[in-house]
């Protein structure tokens, strides 16, 4: 698999780096951020290949970035993942049927992370539904 661009959208500064770390161990660029604003900041100067967004995020919820994301031309097709806490049942459905491409619930199995980040990754770049996990 190609090296990747990936933002990741989480407040807590040791799941940040965990995530980062495990990609760059992939060889994929990591970009952070730690609120809404920032985010919006990094997907403004272009280049993001798939975005790992965490739902309970300042400055109004992972769920606001996934409509600003999914309303704005310049990001159609954007990957956007959901990695949250929430993990009750029904969970999962709710969040992809709000329109993330897929979900992880933390803590993350950082065994598997990798892989399955990239294979949302694929699943965007082939153009097929991104409904299940991979």
């Amino acid at each position: 698999m190609r090296a990747l661009r990936v933002l990741v959208v989480e407040d807590n500064l040791l799941n940040r780096k965990l995530v980062g770390a495990i990609l760059k161990r992939r060889g994929h660029e990591v970009l952070e951020a730690c609120d809404l604003g920032e985010a919006r900041e990094t997907l403004g100067q272009g280049g993001v290949e798939l975005v790992l967004l965490d739902i309970q995020v300042p400055g109004g919820g992972g769920e606001l970035l996934l409509h600003e994301i999914r309303a704005d031309t310049r990001w159609a097709g954007l990957p956007v993942v959901a990695v949250t806490s929430q993990a009750m049942a029904g969970d999962r459905e709710r969040f992809l049927s709000a329109g993330f491409d897929g979900y992880f619930s933390k803590p993350i199995d950082t065994r598997t992370f990798a892989a399955e980040v990239e294979g949302f990754a694929r699943q965007g770049e082939e153009g097929s539904p991104r409904t299940e996990e991979p």
